[in-house]
């Protein structure tokens, strides 16, 4: 604990979608859809006294060869409705929303923001994103996507924009018109919503380019990173943490937190051979089928996923998978699998189980308590985005059985303390700048 009494971890719960680490077809999985789903997963971390629950957003379901790509979640709700709705069946639990910033305006989605803060009591989280594709945008008016440059460009000024419209009430409740003509946005007129509870919903940055560190820097409260093993993550924490200077900013006012996941057994070995048991249950034959034809650009449907990997090679300018489902140099990745291929003589889904992500923390509760408190403790991570197996019980013998221990070793909280999302995450309150 902090000499403020204040936990020095901070824990958020990720409801997994379209990911590699989601086991969706497992006869324990629920729908996406059901409210109840989601109920329960956050009802299960607001348990476990973590800080937020967060959602992603998908604006375009995923396609391969043409067609819905339905090994993935094909279908969910909209992110700030469905927080609404958890607002009312959780007390302190942050709520965090994932909206990309290139298919919204600022006073649009800074209205909807601010209304879910006040209707959650102060609770309310944004992870700014920027489109990545041409194919997300055909579902909007711009057909195409600019440059990442570009991206960040009309990214800082959208959440410049969105907190000059949060800071034009008065803290005294009184509206002021805002007159505001930009590059991207221009706004003129008074803000439908009052202040909120926590001044302005917390900011949350993802991305691990330049681009992406700086604006961290300058705008963020909270990055998350896939930086999950110690040495990147430390590097990468040293580098953003050091940014935070030139913009006036105190390290402590950023929070980096990994995304990463865990599985628990009563012994090591147990839990190694359920981390087995869990990638096998998520890359399925027909998956690792996918995921290679992903990478070669080709049709392989053939191909044994228990026989040797193509002697062709994959075809760099096909475009079979659309959104994010790429592997970059389709080329370099194949040579680097044939080769992880041949070292160990797996087959094709072995080797797609081994090159793919795997597990963070593996072992006992113990063990995995006393790794996450190393890992906030050397200076590689303020905290950790968890991401659950399954939907909805796949947080459960987490919160059961791994937060009693890291309470134990004094890392934790053992109440909410505040009923902010600020105020969990030990952040200030934004200065209103009238």
């Amino acid at each position: 604990m902090t000499d403020e009494g204040r936990p020095t971890l901070h824990l958020a719960a990720h409801f997994p979608g379209v990911s590699s680490t989601t086991a969706q077809n497992s006869s324990t999985s629920g729908s996406h859809i059901d409210f109840g789903t989601f109920e329960h997963l956050a009802r299960t971390a607001e348990r476990g006294l973590f800080d937020f629950f967060f959602l992603a957003e998908g604006l375009r379901l995923r396609e391969h060869k043409g067609l819905i790509h339905d090994l993935d979640v094909t279908g969910r709700p909209e992110s700030i409705t469905l927080l609404n709705a958890l607002a009312a069946v959780t007390d302190r639990l942050g709520l965090a929303a994932t909206v990309n910033v290139s298919f919204n305006e600022p006073y649009e989605l800074a209205r909807r923001l601010s209304s879910l803060d006040h209707l959650s009591g102060g609770r309310a989280g944004w992870n700014v994103v920027t489109a990545a594709d041409a194919f997300t945008g055909e579902n909007f008016r711009h057909g195409s996507c600019p440059d990442r440059v570009d991206r960040y460009t009309r990214a800082a000024e959208f959440v410049a924009t969105a907190r000059e419209l949060w800071d034009s009430w008065t803290p005294d409740g009184r509206a002021r018109p805002v007159a505001r003509a930009g590059r991207h946005f221009a706004v003129e007129g008074e803000f439908t919503v009052p202040r909120s509870p926590q001044g302005h919903p917390v900011v949350i940055q993802t991305g691990d380019s330049d681009e992406g560190r700086e604006f961290a820097a300058a705008f963020a409260d909270v990055a998350f990173t896939r930086h999950g093993d110690p040495k990147a993550g430390r590097a990468f924490y040293r580098d953003v943490k050091a940014r935070l200077a030139a913009y006036g900013r105190e390290p402590d006012d950023l929070k980096i937190m990994p995304g990463v996941t865990f599985v628990l057994g009563d012994s090591d070995e147990e839990a190694q051979e359920r981390a087995t048991a869990v990638r096998r249950e998520q890359v399925s034959p027909q998956r690792a089928i996918l995921v290679l034809e992903q990478v070669w650009g080709r049709d392989l449907s053939s191909y044994d996923p228990d026989g040797p990997l193509p002697e062709i090679d994959p075809d760099p300018e096909a475009v079979l998978a659309q959104a994010g489902a790429g592997a970059g140099d389709p080329c370099r990745t194949a040579t680097r699998w044939r080769e992880l291929s041949r070292r160990k003589g797996l087959s094709i889904r072995q080797t797609v189980i081994e090159a793919t992500s795997g597990q963070s923390f593996v072992g006992t509760a113990g063990r995995v308590a006393a790794e996450m408190a190393g890992y906030v403790g050397s200076g590689t991570a303020d905290g950790f985005l968890l991401v659950p197996h399954r939907t909805p019980g796949g947080l459960d013998e987490f919160v059961d059985e791994v937060v009693p221990l890291l309470q134990e070793r004094g890392v934790f909280r053992t109440r909410y303390s505040g009923t902010t999302l600020r105020s969990h995450l030990g952040l200030t309150e934004p200065v209103w700048k009238g």
